[in-house]
């Protein structure tokens, strides 16, 4: 991961909750909400929110004795996600999934939902994690399968990283697509201390009005867009056009429909 993978500044977070939010997340934020829609008190943390897609399927699908904490680590997200509809229940928290400001069995979930790939200590972050809940309580982490098996996104990649050969941005297989591996994320749960950790492989279809929302979504939407203005300021239009085309090419003219899978890890302390 560089440093840019991290960046989500100016309009990323709009076009990535516009876009991004409806076409790839919110499947999984749904079965997030499911998993916990027994719950008839307590509270549950987020960490890693983003712009609040989780977050608002939680608060739409939880009794109102829950409560609900959410964090990143942006502020440009927190600040994007708290303003959106549906969220006045939510406390929202700037903070480090690495380092919690929450005192030891304060929550009964926690839930990160495709932010592990960003931290730079998993084990560190999946142990804050354990240490915040209480002694029954759960952790749901959420991680992309390899890119292959999320069709848009490695559409976008090959098709970007045709315009810049010599040195094609990568931050799609790398970054969200690259922590993949079913056993070393069960074994970096373990580690932090969790006795019992339970997968689940979900397939989702991802669709779109057109070819072209996707394509801005991740082109414009995500620190891809950082790595293509990096190598030619000018170009990220042409970027993105390019992407467009491509998944015309693949799904069609018209609304397009492409696989995404994930892994869902249920860890228990």
């Amino acid at each position: 991961m560089t440093a840019s993978d991290r960046l989500f500044a100016g309009s990323i977070p709009a076009l990535y909750d516009r876009y991004l939010g409806p076409l790839i997340f919110e499947p999984y934020a749904n079965d997030a909400a499911r998993r916990l829609a027994g719950m008839t008190g307590g509270h549950v943390l987020e960490t890693a929110a983003g712009t609040g897609i989780v977050t608002r399927a939680l608060s739409g699908a939880l009794p109102a004795a829950v409560g609900i904490t959410a964090t990143d680590l942006n502020q440009a997200m927190i600040d994007f996600a708290a303003a959106q509809p549906g969220t006045s229940r939510v406390n929202w928290r700037q903070a480090d999934a690495l380092s919690l400001p929450f005192d030891d069995g304060s929550f009964d979930a926690v839930v990160c939902q495709f932010g592990a790939m960003f931290f730079p200590d998993r084990v560190a972050a999946y142990a804050e994690a354990r240490r915040v809940l209480k002694p029954d309580g759960t952790f749901i982490v959420s991680i992309w399968d390899r890119i292959e098996h999320n069709e848009f996104a490695a559409v976008v990649t090959d098709s970007v990283a045709a315009l810049f050969p010599a040195d094609p941005p990568q931050f799609l297989a790398r970054t969200p697509h690259g922590h993949h591996d079913v056993a070393r994320v069960r074994d970096e749960v373990a580690a932090a201390g969790f006795a019992r950790v339970e997968v689940e492989t979900i397939e989702h279809r991802s669709r779109a009005p057109s070819a072209r929302d996707p394509a801005i979504g991740y082109c414009q939407g995500t620190p891809l867009r950082n790595e293509i203005e990096a190598r030619a300021a000018n170009r990220l239009d042409e970027a993105t056009d390019v992407a467009a085309a491509a998944i015309a090419a693949r799904f069609g003219t018209g609304a397009v429909d492409g696989k995404i899978r994930a892994h869902i890890f249920a860890a228990h302390r």
